[in-house]
């Protein structure tokens, strides 16, 4: 997914993706989202949910830059710390690859205001697993 795809994925489209602006080889992507108020809870502030789908969303796409498309990044860990409110408007998601094996990985990655300022910082363990054999397990899955 690029600046110029139109085809945004139904997931990225209810986070609010506005448009993926690095994926680098290297493991590290930036994705720009609007906050909607539809986001928001009490006194106008995002749901932290959102706040980590953001930033899960940036590490998945690091992942992927890193991996090439015949992979799916698989979450085994997840940690969000917060350390200001979100609020409506546009926000910056960072994700970049600490530390590469094999097929298990560390990433880190944060959120960031419209004017620089981190709302939020995250790290992640993902499994690199085959795109065929996730899609033929959830197949499976389905069919049961």
């Amino acid at each position: 997914m690029s600046d110029q795809d139109p085809a945004i994925h139904e997931l990225s489209r209810t986070l609010g993706l506005v448009r993926v602006i690095e994926m680098d080889p290297a493991g590290r992507a930036r994705l720009e989202y609007l906050a909607g108020q539809h986001m928001c809870h009490s006194g106008g502030v995002v749901q932290g949910g959102f706040v980590t789908g953001w930033i899960d969303a940036a590490m998945a796409h690091a992942a992927i830059a890193m991996g090439g498309p015949d992979i799916v990044p698989v979450s085994l860990e997840l940690k969000v710390s917060f350390f200001a409110p979100a609020r409506p408007g546009s926000v910056i998601a960072e994700g970049w690859v600490e530390r590469r094996g094999r097929s298990t990985c560390f990433f880190e990655g944060r959120l960031l205001d419209s004017a620089g300022k981190v709302l939020a910082k995250a790290s992640s363990t993902l499994m690199l697993a085959a795109r065929e054999r996730v899609e033929q397990a959830s197949k499976s899955a389905a069919a049961s």
